[in-house]
């Protein structure tokens, strides 16, 4: 377990008792000490973050879906790969909630509300406020939050962090319950301070600039939130966070005007992945096969692939499996390598009974691209459909040693172990998901069970199960410690 390390090293104590599915914890740090304060280091950030993202996943509608992450992390790399001062990997992931919002936290962690992609007009909107996010992390502006709340008596450091967490997660909530029960100057410690924002405006931009994009996208997004101020009486969660004086919107129109006006097409894949959170989570299923159809009779453009594959969703979601096929065989034929027409198409061969057809197809592509997650991951999900359940194994376990902290494989090669009644394994894996989530007695406790079920002779399993029960036991005790 690479985290537990880091962890201990950074002293960072959570008392997390979350079950993998929908559970509350609570996050209790102590105070890192004012020689922290004076220069955060880049190891105790990161592993700020990480329980900080324990926290999240526990609270929080994280999204586990691989097409869309799939997007997401090819984009936000290629913006991180043009930024500067970057200290670490960053990782980005998806919130099911339908307000424009995306925020970013210590050690490179950036999530973002499915419904800043579903109301972006192009891919270089949604890519300003990711180039954003990148560089309030790369100027170590929460870094800088610490430092400050050094002189800030009515706050600790840990209330602090865990203040951030609450307005990442409802920032209207959690700005609300600090209005109430802090001072203005620790209110202010958890809403990034003008000049932050202005820093991030200039390096997102720049950033946006030499990842291929538009410059001028940021200021199209903040001019789309400041009419949204004026029409509503609750301003959008970004705003919470991220202040939008008068000054703001004509500051970042002026510094675009230094790059060239031209035309930048948004990807196919942009379209794509719009359609399908609109399609999955920004509307009910009934609602989006209204808004689809309404939009291509609208639309003007020869190319309606992607308001055709929202559509193919809707009617899937919706069980009219005679209208989603024709729509999803139409594209699969048209493109038979696109990863977000095959996940569609392997969930309507399930749903017809066709698991065979579904596991001779991703067999091939998975010849093509070993381990890309949206082919491995549909391949042994249809596997387990088909009770192929070593195929299954098999696949999952390769997978997860490349990403051995993906969640939605870890559920998958639990769900799979269930299904062999192998228990020992089933356990096993189980309380592998539970430390994902920071559960780590709950995660003993699945390994004291796993250890009930080893066989006489199985010695080398029982030793690397003994010293998984250590591991999370001295967590824990970590935990009591502090």
């Amino acid at each position: 377990m690479q985290l537990f390390p880091l962890l201990r090293s950074a002293l960072l104590a959570v008392a997390l008792s979350a079950s993998p599915v929908g559970a509350q914890s609570d996050l209790k740090l102590p105070d890192l000490g004012t020689s922290a304060l004076q220069v955060l280091p880049l190891e105790k950030e990161q592993a700020i973050g990480e329980v900080m993202m324990m926290q999240l996943r526990s609270q929080s509608p994280l999204i586990a879906d691989p097409v869309l992450e799939e997007y997401l992390s090819s984009l936000g790399n290629k913006l991180v790969a043009n930024a500067n001062d970057v200290r670490f990997p960053f990782t980005f992931f998806w919130i099911n909630n339908n307000d424009i919002n995306a925020f970013a936290f210590y050690g490179g962690h950036v999530g973002v509300h499915t419904g800043l992609i579903a109301q972006s007009d192009t891919e270089s909107q949604l890519a300003s406020v990711l180039g954003h996010e990148i560089a309030h992390v790369t100027q170590r502006h929460l870094a800088r939050r610490l430092q400050n709340a050094r002189d800030n008596s009515a706050m600790t450091i840990a209330g602090m962090i865990t203040g951030i967490l609450a307005t990442i997660i409802a920032p209207d909530a959690g700005l609300a319950i600090l209005a109430a029960n802090s001072t203005q100057a620790s209110l202010n410690q958890l809403t990034h301070s003008r000049k932050a924002e202005q820093e991030a405006d200039r390096f997102g931009m720049q950033t946006l600039h030499n990842a291929g994009f538009d410059p001028y996208a940021a200021s199209e997004f903040l001019t789309k939130l400041s009419d949204q101020i004026r029409y509503k009486n609750k301003p959008p969660a970004f705003l919470l966070t991220h202040p939008l004086p008068d000054s703001r919107v004509s500051d970042v129109r002026l510094r675009a005007q230094q790059y060239d006006k031209k035309y930048y097409a948004s990807s196919p894949s942009f379209y794509l992945a719009k359609s399908r959170a609109l399609a999955r989570y920004y509307y009910k299923p009934e609602t989006a096969e209204g808004y689809f159809k309404n939009a291509k009779e609208r639309s003007s453009d020869l190319d309606k692939s992607a308001l055709d594959y929202g559509l193919a969703i809707s009617l899937l979601d919706q069980k009219k499996l005679d209208e989603a096929g024709a729509i999803i065989e139409k594209l699969i034929t048209k493109d038979k390598y696109n990863l977000f027409y095959l996940d569609v198409y392997t969930d309507y061969l399930i749903a017809i009974e066709q698991t065979g057809k579904a596991m001779e197809i991703l067999k091939q592509q998975h010849e093509l691209r070993p381990n890309n997650q949206v082919i491995t991951l549909n391949y042994a999900n249809a596997a387990i459909e088909a009770k192929d359940y070593d195929t299954a194994e098999q696949l999952l376990k390769v997978f997860l040693l490349e990403k051995p902290e993906h969640v939605l494989a870890k559920e998958l090669l639990t769900k799979t172990y269930e299904a062999q009644e192998d228990k020992a394994a089933y356990h096993e894996a189980k309380a592998s998901l539970m430390s994902h989530y920071g559960a780590f007695s709950k995660a003993a406790d699945e390994i004291q069970r796993a250890l009930n079920h080893v066989e006489d002779h199985e010695d080398v399993k029982r030793t690397r199960l003994k010293a998984l029960l250590s591991q999370y036991r001295d967590m824990q005790k970590e935990i009591a410690k502090l």
